[in-house]
């Protein structure tokens, strides 16, 4: 086990980037203790479950995050009518072991949940995360009609109303678990674009500044823990996909409560730089998290 202020090789070195930046939104009396810990861990070589377990115990494990009867909201990308191997969703196994830590740490109901893009039922189903969601002890939440979703305020430049899951803005803890993958329009999805799921209405992202949209949204809630799938990643003719040979398998996992943090070693993943996809740096402008790795604690570990 390794501990270094650098990101993994195959992700390239910290970054320095020359971008506006405010305050960190993050701080407090807690910043002392959560110093003890990594602000980003990656993970690689190993499959789905066994890198969670390891990069989680980097972390300070679930009881960290979720107290004894608390609600706990697991966000997946389930947008497509697909099965694992073709990476457009998260990788089932990793959303069961995400529900199986919650539940061990005490957590009194855990509700997995997503605005699917094609027929929920069906892109629940063939991605395989119904059944590891539901046999891990896990609540699949309905998002197909409006009626589940509440207007909701966003203090954001671009996106000022929006309407939200009510499990979301529910929830005492709110996990993102994306997957990794090239996306024809914002370029990449990661840790942020997954959030689009939360809500109803993503035409309207489309229509009024879809990178800007992506970052507000973390004014309104950010996740308390992101767990980004990079087992299987699409590289090409995403978000979709739909062949085998649009996939890599790279076999890692990124973990961090820093959303920008994952996106941005993310990108290096990708064989990019955080400054290709604006979203990233309008959320680390408003100081909504971290870009520059070689500001945080990474710890690299290989299985």
């Amino acid at each position: 086990m390794q501990r270094r202020d650098f990101i993994m090789a195959a992700a390239g070195a910290g970054l320095a980037v020359s971008l506006p930046r405010l305050p960190l939104l993050r701080i407090g009396a807690a910043q002392a203790a959560e110093a003890a810990f990594p602000g980003l861990v990656a993970i690689r070589n190993g499959e789905p479950a066994a890198m969670f377990d390891r990069g989680m115990a980097a972390l300070g494990g679930m009881r960290r995050f979720v107290k004894p009867g608390q609600t706990v909201v697991v966000k997946p990308n389930v947008s497509w009518d697909a099965s694992p191997e073709l990476g457009g969703n998260t990788n089932p196994q990793l959303v069961s072991q995400v529900v199986r830590h919650c539940l061990d740490a005490g957590a009194g109901r855990v509700t997995v949940v997503d605005h699917n893009i094609e027929n929920g039922r069906r892109c629940y189903q063939s991605s395989g995360i119904a059944d590891a969601a539901t046999s891990s002890g896990a609540v699949v939440a309905p998002a197909e009609a409006e009626r589940y979703y509440q207007a909701t305020t966003v203090p954001g430049k671009s996106l000022k109303r929006a309407s939200v899951h009510e499990a979301i803005l529910a929830a005492d803890v709110f996990i993102n678990i994306p997957i990794l993958k090239h996306h024809g329009g914002a370029g990449m999805t990661a840790g942020m674009k997954n959030l689009m799921g939360a809500v109803w209405d993503r035409r309207f992202y489309h229509a009024n500044n879809l990178n800007q949209c992506i970052a507000d949204f973390l004014t309104l809630r950010q996740p308390d823990l992101n767990i980004l799938d990079c087992y299987r990643v699409m590289t090409r003719n995403g978000p979709k996909g739909g062949s085998a040979a649009d996939i890599k398998l790279v076999g890692m996992q990124l973990i961090s409560t820093d959303i920008v943090a994952v996106d941005a070693a993310a990108s290096r993943i990708l064989g990019r730089a955080p400054e290709d996809f604006p979203y990233v740096g309008m959320a680390y402008g408003a100081g909504l998290g971290e870009v520059d790795l070689a500001r945080l604690m990474v710890e690299r570990l290989t299985l």
